[in-house]
């Protein structure tokens, strides 16, 4: 019995002698600026990989559907809205809100009280660049000046946009976060911060390499805080040539805040040039605009 003590804790003692180098290399305050900065490209570089490698990078543009749920001020489930969302990346989207019957979440889930949708039908948001509208029972109508600037700064916030386009933007810094438990998955973080003094952490799981969730921290000068906004992927599926998560799900400040259940994705399907322009609201108003393959 004295016998196998000895040779269990001997095989303790190697097996810790082998592993302990490589967690310390894992720490990221042991590492140097350099080896920090490596690791974390060859975490990113696993999860481009992971997400379909050029498949991923090279899409430029997609269309999903599915039904989001929104959440209120105090987390409580207000109700359901399905959605049609096109989107040319990185700055321009059309969002065709579906509802039936009466409905009433669009306008909080907007932020606009006098949208025409309380009897069901359809409501178009359009944002392209620095413009912005709505199509609802009204007819056309600009979107507000502050509606548009969420939106800019929610292209710069996009995780899809951090991957594909500002990666190597000037002033972008990278570093290793080290390994952690998140969802009961194994994960490495990656930390990449702006020259706008955005932080994202991103947790990939090291078995799978894709993405577990997002954090982008950002300052809030008017209260003088430390605002997170985390979104969770789950359910990852094979849509075209991206591993898409069909179940998305966002908290601000560890509050919900809303949750995206897609049916279908696809990408790089070849909009109409006048997809994201004002005329095409006009023109077309509440009738499709794109046939569904």
């Amino acid at each position: 019995m004295r016998m196998k003590f000895a040779q269990f804790a001997v095989g303790v003692f190697l097996a810790a002698a082998f592993l302990a180098p490589d967690a310390a290399a894992q720490n990221p305050d042991t590492l140097m600026p350099e080896q920090s900065v490596a690791k974390a490209k060859q975490v990113l570089t696993q999860l481009l990989n992971g997400l379909g490698g050029p498949g991923y990078t090279e899409v430029r543009e997609s269309e999903c559907t599915g039904r989001r749920a929104v959440f209120g001020h105090d987390g409580g489930l207000v109700g359901y809205i399905n959605f049609d969302d096109f989107r040319r990346f990185p700055d321009k989207a059309r969002i065709e809100y579906i509802g039936k019957g009466r409905n009433t979440i669009l306008q909080s889930l907007i932020g606009i009280d006098d949208l025409e949708f309380a009897h069901g039908g359809i409501v178009i948001t359009m944002f392209n660049g620095d413009r912005g509208w709505t199509y609802d029972r009204s007819g056309v109508n600009e979107l507000p000046v502050t509606s548009v600037s969420e939106f800019q700064e929610q292209v710069k916030r996009n995780i899809d946009n951090l991957l594909r386009f500002r990666i190597k933007e000037p002033g972008i810094v990278i570093r290793f976060g080290g390994n952690d438990t998140v969802d009961l998955k194994q994960v490495d973080w990656v930390e990449i911060t702006d020259s706008e003094e955005r932080k994202f952490r991103l947790a990939v799981d090291r078995s799978t390499h894709w993405l577990v969730r997002a954090v982008v921290s950002t300052k809030d000068p008017e209260y003088n805080q430390i605002n997170d906004d985390t979104t969770i992927y789950t359910n990852y599926q094979l849509q075209d040539s991206v591993w898409t998560p069909l179940q998305v799900s966002r908290e601000h400040n560890g509050r919900r805040t809303a949750q995206f259940f897609y049916d279908t994705c696809r990408y790089n399907p070849g909009f109409p040039d006048d997809l994201f322009t004002k005329n095409t609201l006009q023109k077309h108003g509440s009738e499709a605009v794109l046939k569904k393959k």
